[in-house]
């Protein structure tokens, strides 16, 4: 049987952390004025009445979210809350927990990706994913980056697959770090460097939407502010969500912000709204650090 994946809409590839709550207040009103353009564009992921259930116990409670394109959204609030859960919905990653049931529509340009008819193996590849401890493959630099193009048939020799491995290490803002050394191992770099090549990874298949969760939470201030870095400048041509637990993170790096709160999203908006209007009690209780 044909198994067809959601319709793609390539783009092309072109050529100091803070966790105390004792550190939110001047930090953010600084970050939150850099945070205002894009949150309210085109929606790219489009989420409504989603429940996740494990088994009996339910994780999600009728989610609706719009996630706008080429900006980048984060999902924050306290630990299990949901935010990963509902990121894992995104690419259909929970299908590969046995006792996980999703509930309600995610679309993607108007697709919903839980159609029987959509392969999640191609759908991973349009929706790429950065997880909390960096993961790249035990191969070398130059296989971990050109293992997406080469099974997905995105280069027609090897001349094509070095320059999308090379494009997407810049990109990554990796190149000028291991181009000498290519043909060792990835698991040989440092953490920020790891984490760098990952994002390098998901990037070299052209993905659309690029999922972060917790990224920066196993990397030291100055991998952590790399990283950032990075982010900013790849959502010019991406949607990025990320699950962060730093508030001053979710403010430095995001347009839109979404807080949820025991399995269910209390609100979503720009983010220098959420931080410094919030309309619920809850919200602005999280975001001063009355809880967490």
């Amino acid at each position: 049987m044909f198994i067809r994946p959601l319709s793609r809409q390539r783009s092309p590839m072109p050529h100091q952390r803070d966790d105390a709550a004792g550190h939110h207040t001047g930090q953010l009103h600084i970050a939150v004025e850099k945070a205002a353009a894009g949150a309210n564009g085109p929606a790219k992921v489009c989420a409504r009445d989603v429940k996740v259930f494990y088994g009996e116990k339910q994780a999600l409670f009728d989610v609706g979210l719009d996630i706008p394109d080429r900006a980048v959204t984060a999902l924050i609030g306290p630990s299990g809350c949901g935010k990963s859960t509902f990121l894992r919905c995104i690419n259909r990653m929970n299908d590969t927990i046995p006792t996980a049931r999703v509930e309600g529509r995610i679309e993607i340009d108007g697709e919903d990706v839980n159609d029987r008819g959509v392969d999640p193996v191609l759908l991973r590849a349009r929706v790429g994913m950065v997880f909390q401890k960096p993961n790249p493959f035990p191969k070398t630099i130059f296989e971990n980056v050109a293992y997406g193009p080469r099974i997905h048939g995105l280069a027609a020799n090897k001349t094509e697959l070095a320059e999308i491995v090379e494009t997407a290490l810049k990109r990554a803002g990796l190149w000028e770090e291991v181009k000498d050394r290519l043909h060792q191992p990835g698991t040989g770099l440092s953490g920020g460097q790891q984490q760098r090549l990952v994002i390098a990874r998901t990037i070299a298949v052209s993905p659309e939407v690029i999922l972060m969760d917790e990224p920066c939470s196993a990397l030291d201030p100055i991998a952590t502010a790399r990283i950032e870095e990075l982010i900013d400048e790849l959502r010019s041509q991406y949607c990025i969500v990320i699950v962060t637990h730093s508030m001053a993170q979710a403010a430095r790096v995001s347009q839109k912000t979404a807080f949820f709160h025991l399995g269910k999203l209390v609100e979503a908006g720009p983010t220098d709204e959420i931080f410094t209007n919030p309309r619920d009690a809850r919200t602005q209780d999280y975001i001063t650090g009355r809880f967490g």
